[in-house]
């Protein structure tokens, strides 16, 4: 059984900047219930948070298992397995892990941001898309690399 449960999956870009002709990936919002691993009385965990390792402090919640928000939402492209020698709850390399209050107050544009950072990784960052008369693309980058793409592929 899983401790996650699906909140969205839409497309990014797969470099972490749009431009004609980028490639595109899936990425999924998974979201941690706050009952997972949490503190309060009567839930089996009795102290001890076997996901405390790799997700966010767990929360407190009322009888039900219910809080104002979730544990501990994890961003994860598609393809990113889990499960690793420390559990095989654990995403290997997800792109980004939120507490839930976190993601809850998160504008779109501010998470957008987020995850295509996530996504770029170390690259340098796009600063221009130069569209040329005769049709063809250059992308020129902040560490002032430049790279001709095919719009077409």
């Amino acid at each position: 059984m899983s401790i996650y449960a699906t909140l969205w999956t839409l497309k990014f870009p797969k470099e972490g900047f749009d431009y004609l002709g980028c490639e595109w990936i899936k990425v999924t919002a998974q979201g941690v219930p706050p009952h997972i691993g949490t503190p309060t009385p009567g839930h089996g965990y009795d102290g001890h948070d076997p996901y405390a390792m790799f997700l966010p402090p767990a929360v407190i919640t009322n009888a039900d298992g219910d809080a104002e928000f979730l544990r501990a939402v994890v961003f994860v492209g598609e393809g990113t397995p889990k499960g690793t020698a420390r559990s095989h709850q654990e995403y290997v390399s997800p792109l980004l892990i939120l507490s839930g209050e976190e993601y809850a107050r998160m504008t779109f544009d501010k998470l957008y941001s987020r995850i295509c950072e996530a996504l770029r990784g170390e690259k340098s960052r796009i600063i221009a898309h130069v569209i040329k008369p005769d049709g063809s693309n250059r992308l020129l980058f902040e560490d002032g690399t430049a790279r001709e793409v095919d719009p077409s592929e």
